[in-house]
């Protein structure tokens, strides 16, 4: 192993450490030039690189601009963040999906799902998505070490990341809106609108989504979302938005587990989601047991690949991603789940 590295004057050393062995490297010069650091055996799997300053007669230790690797563990199949265009998502971590089969070609009006986020597993900055469509997402956030999230966000039909720029006819427009949620509107990612709701949710307890999606008869189609804590038995609105141009029930039911905080991608986080439901629009609720794993262009183009998907006890999926974990669960597998036998017992005339 070797580093590409400079010092702006004087001399430096640095304590490489790999597998437990650890070499002291000099580096001296202005310039980026590669050095040899020497042979360390690595077992298979993503390795652990520590680089620590010991002594330096400069201002700061070093500039290091490359991890230097040849030998044997180099010549077969290796993944490293070498695209300096993903370094931002190499950073954060890829992405990982659970796209959900419907079991019938009839309307779907809602959506019901709930999640679990284990003891452990809600690191700052993760985003899990339990249930979204393809006009947009609705899930839960740890946004600092103080706030967290209910999140329910709808995108407009006028495709930009600047909502801005979106004509006044086709902004998505808020129709109701829960107690102590706050709207906006967001880009960057598309462009919409936006609700949430500050609650301190907790690892380790199951939260219940329910969300309905109809067209009005006007070239819209109306989104609503609504969330159920174990606390309670009453479900609270957290918004109700108009999507223009828009005549479509509920499609591409979905979940992903995302890190939206490049400072915490080495970090493992994880999500079970289970007693998946849709509702037709004749009012008949159906079970949903298979779904698809899937993950993005990060993954895809081989930058970091550590996310998975599964299933948990034969009757819950799974999701997991960050912290450079070796398991690899290949893109596009399918899952299956026993399917829930018992409908979400709401009373759907009641709700806020």
């Amino acid at each position: 192993m070797g580093l590409k590295a400079k010092v702006p004057n004087g001399n430096s050393t640095i304590k490489v450490t790999v597998n437990g062995i650890s070499k002291n490297i000099s580096i001296t010069g202005p310039s980026y030039s590669s050095r040899i650091i020497g042979n360390f055996n690595v077992p298979a799997g993503y390795v652990k690189v520590d680089l620590q300053g010991v002594t330096k007669t400069g201002s700061y230790f070093a500039d290091v601009s490359h991890i230097l690797f040849s030998g044997t563990a180099a010549s077969g199949t290796n993944v490293f963040s070498n695209m300096p265009e993903y370094y931002y998502w190499s950073r954060r971590g890829p992405s990982c999906h659970l796209s959900y089969t419907i079991p019938t070609p009839e309307n779907i009006s809602y959506y019901y799902n709930e999640v679990t986020v284990p003891t452990g597993q809600d690191k700052i900055g993760s985003d899990f998505m339990v249930s979204g469509f393809k006009e947009g997402y609705f899930g839960i956030q740890v946004n600092s070490a103080t706030e967290r999230r209910i999140l329910f966000s709808v995108w407009s039909p006028f495709e930009t990341d600047n909502p801005d720029d979106i004509p006044e006819d086709k902004k998505v427009k808020l129709l109701k809106i829960g107690t102590d949620v706050t709207t906006n509107q967001f880009g960057g990612e598309g462009a919409g609108g936006q609700s949430y709701y500050k609650y301190n949710w907790a690892a380790g307890k199951t939260y219940k989504f329910l969300l309905k999606g109809e067209p009005d008869g006007n070239n819209n189609t109306i989104y609503t979302a609504w969330f159920l804590t174990p606390e309670n038995s009453n479900w609270k609105l957290i918004a109700s938005w108009k999507r223009p141009y828009t005549n479509t029930y509920l499609t591409n039911f979905h979940s992903f587990v995302e890190n939206f905080e490049p400072e915490n991608g080495y970090l493992e986080r994880s999500a079970t989601f289970k007693n998946q439901w849709i509702r037709t629009q004749e009012g008949t609720w159906k079970p949903l047991s298979t779904a698809k794993f899937s993950v993005d262009a990060t993954y895809k183009n081989a930058q970091r690949i550590d996310a998975i998907g599964g299933t948990k006890d034969g009757n819950t999926f799974t999701l997991q991603n960050g912290g450079f974990f070796n398991t690899i669960v290949e893109p596009g597998s399918q899952f299956t789940i026993t399917p829930p036998s018992t409908a979400p017992n709401i009373n759907l005339s009641t709700l806020p």
